[in-house]
């Protein structure tokens, strides 16, 4: 009897060890392996990786989204847990409403629960990359890629739009994701550098020689837009442009980031490449020190 006693004194002393022994560890985090970091990609073809294969799984057909794009890459650089709702062709507006029949609005993708947010969005509102380039194309074609027609039909046309329209929208957007993800952190990256600055590659790149330097200007403008919008909503700005210097549509294949309108290489014509992916999903992990 006494020895069945002293076995249940040591059983109590053992059972209080381990209870305490458990409690400590708990308060510690050592048997709880962390939260993941709840990552939702947004934007545009240049969020979405647009024309890149291989294209995401599950991911619309027409948003044209690739599983190589930046926003995959540094989830798994990072192990970050991924939401991809980025598409081919959103502007603004396609996060607060149905882009098309099949993709919701990319808003509802947030929710407070959301610790990150990366996104490109502006360059196709009121049509600015795609109205620039189409109208500078065909101004050179005109002159056989001489001169500066485009300067000199559209002046500051395109760059006024930029301030007047495209601006303001950023900043709604910025501020509409702010209030479905208050709790985020939240990264707006420029876009790469389409053109060198004063030399550019007709026909290659359907650009007059003398209208070089003021697309690459009006993009200036643009990517000033998305710098000042950031500012004004408390998202960080990734700074693109450094980096892409010398990696233009017009460099040969292998140091280009941005694939050409002519016989572009797995990417969308004047879209980044997979090189130009993977080189934006490391300076967003630079930037947001990762």
């Amino acid at each position: 009897m006494g020895g069945r006693r002293l076995w249940l004194a040591v059983l109590a002393v053992v059972v209080v060890l381990l209870a305490g022994t458990v409690a400590w560890a708990a308060q510690r985090g050592d048997d709880a392996p962390p939260d993941p970091v709840r990552y939702v990609n947004l934007g545009d073809s240049y969020s979405a990786g647009t024309g890149i294969v291989p294209f995401a799984e599950g991911a619309a057909a027409q948003c044209s989204q690739s599983e190589a794009n930046w926003a995959h890459e540094l989830a798994t650089e990072h192990d970050l847990r991924l939401t991809d709702v980025s598409c081919s062709g959103a502007q603004t507006k396609d996060l607060r409403t149905s882009q098309s029949a099949g993709v919701a609005p990319q808003l509802d993708a947030l929710s407070p629960d959301t610790d990150l947010v990366t996104l490109t969005i502006g360059g196709n509102d009121a049509d600015v990359f795609t109205r620039t380039i189409a109208s500078c194309g065909v101004a050179a074609a005109r002159t056989y890629g001489a001169g500066n027609p485009c300067e000199r039909q559209y002046g500051t046309r395109f760059a006024d739009t930029v301030e007047r329209t495209t601006y303001p929208r950023i900043v709604q957007a910025l501020r509409d994701v702010r209030a479905k993800a208050p709790n985020a952190r939240v990264a707006i990256a420029g876009y790469l550098r389409i053109l060198p600055a004063d030399r550019g590659c007709f026909p290659t790149m359907p650009i007059a020689a003398g209208d070089v330097a003021y697309l690459d200007g009006i993009q200036a403008a643009l990517n000033d837009a998305v710098a000042r919008a950031a500012a004004a909503t408390g998202a960080t700005f990734v700074d693109v442009t450094g980096i892409s210097t010398g990696h233009d549509a017009c460099q040969p294949p292998g140091t280009r980031w941005v694939e050409p309108y002519l016989n572009p290489v797995n990417a969308a014509p004047v879209h980044p490449n997979v090189a130009g992916e993977k080189a934006m999903a490391a300076r967003t992990a630079e930037v947001l020190g990762l």
